[in-house]
């Protein structure tokens, strides 16, 4: 295996990681709120303590992806998710299952963002894009195993068991990252770190945020990734629960299809991205992702073939998002790279957060069954459609 493979293959390894808990409530939600006595808010909340510690931790990780590297950094967080995913399963209320959501997000904390840093070193050019696509394609083996596969082991196990083997899994994972993650490419310089003080560590951020074109990136990527992700980690399933009447198991399949459709969509990116160009792509797929959450919420009665239909369509077209990463980590120099790309990651963190949070509170305020889902469909076609006016409009870097 080169070294190349092994850092590709230790990057797909803990980004999957990731991938599989920001879906992990999705397939057992039912059974959470039962057990939990957890509402559509609180199920909502579940996934906002996530995204809400990722957001928390990208200043940070930044900073230390620019002083440390991503190989020590990635492995010292581990622990703290391995901790998360302890307190996950032994939780015993809604306040204790919050907060073990938050730690396990801040495990996951630079999970993504060193993929970003570690392909832009060992990949260039249009080789980044193909490099980066592949490495999150595969990584949805996360979200594939927190479908159908999550399903029969919390089945067999009860959810607290399966979470629990998450939680085991993850070590796997760490041990797997400290033999094949690397900061360097054979026969490249060493990068060396930038040797700032704390005030210099703070006007760089201020660099950061005052990029040209930054905005209009921001803009679209607070929900480019969210509208999927609030769809497969969470709403979905409840939405097959409450509107079409589908178990455990059934429902473990939808997911896993809609799993299926990510990568997918990921490895479509780079021919797509030469077919139509890099804006172009990113639009027409943003347009469709905003038809399919308009029909969800439009049409009444939608028959259940069309519905799953709709949510893979959604969760392929999602897959834009890599486009909007690769065009943000070209706007900064080497020296910023790991704060250039945590502060974009930061913008898709957020929307993430809030936006299962505001779907929770549009179903809540509607009411159970087909209302209120279809309220929350709404709600994130028009949060998308807000996002790709930015991107259209705000100034471009010169």
């Amino acid at each position: 295996m080169s070294p190349a493979t092994r850092v590709g293959v230790a990057l797909a390894a803990m980004t999957g990681a990731s991938q599989f808990h920001r879906a992990a409530i999705g397939v057992v939600a039912p059974e959470l709120a039962l057990d939990l006595d957890l509402g559509p808010a609180a199920l909502g909340a579940a996934n906002t303590a996530f995204f809400g510690a990722l957001m928390v931790a990208q200043i940070p990780v930044g900073v230390l992806l620019d002083r440390i590297g991503p190989r020590r950094l990635v492995l010292a967080l581990t622990g703290l998710a391995v901790l998360g995913a302890l307190a996950q399963a032994l939780a015993q209320d809604g306040a204790q299952f919050l907060a073990a959501r938050f730690l396990l997000g801040l495990g996951c904390g630079a999970s993504f963002m060193s993929a970003v840093f570690l392909t832009g070193r060992w990949h260039k050019g249009p080789g980044l894009t193909r490099a980066l696509s592949s490495i999150f394609a595969w990584s949805n083996a996360g979200i594939l195993a927190a479908g159908a596969p999550l399903a029969v082991m919390a089945g067999w196990l009860g959810w607290r068991g399966a979470f629990l083997l998450s939680a085991g899994l993850m070590v796997l994972i760490g041990l797997l990252w400290a033999r094949f993650a690397a900061d360097d490419p054979p026969g490249a310089p060493p990068r060396i770190p930038p040797r700032e003080s704390l005030g210099q560590v703070l006007a760089g951020q201020l660099t950061v945020w005052r990029t040209p074109g930054l905005p209009r990136i921001l803009s679209l990527h607070t929900f480019a990734y969210a509208a999927m992700a609030t769809l497969l980690a969470l709403w979905a399933g409840p939405y097959l629960f409450e509107v079409h009447g589908l178990d455990a198991a059934a429902r473990g399949g939808v997911i896993l299809a809609m799993g299926l459709a990510v990568p997918a969509g990921q490895m479509a990116v780079p021919p797509l991205e030469r077919l139509l160009g890099r804006e172009a792509a990113v639009l027409a797929s943003a347009a469709t992702v905003v038809a399919t959450l308009l029909l969800l919420a439009l049409w009444p009665g939608l028959p259940l073939p069309v519905a799953i239909a709709l949510l893979m369509l959604c969760c392929f077209f999602s897959a834009y998002s890599i486009l909007l990463v690769t065009q943000g980590r070209a706007l900064f120099p080497e020296a910023m790279v790991g704060r250039g790309v945590t502060t974009v990651n930061l913008a898709q963190v957020l929307g993430s957060a809030l936006l299962p949070a505001l779907v929770g509170w549009a179903v809540g305020q509607v009411g159970a069954g087909e209302a209120g889902f279809r309220a929350g469909f709404a709600l994130m076609a028009l949060c998308l459609m807000a996002g790709m006016a930015g991107y259209r409009f705000l100034p471009r870097p010169r």
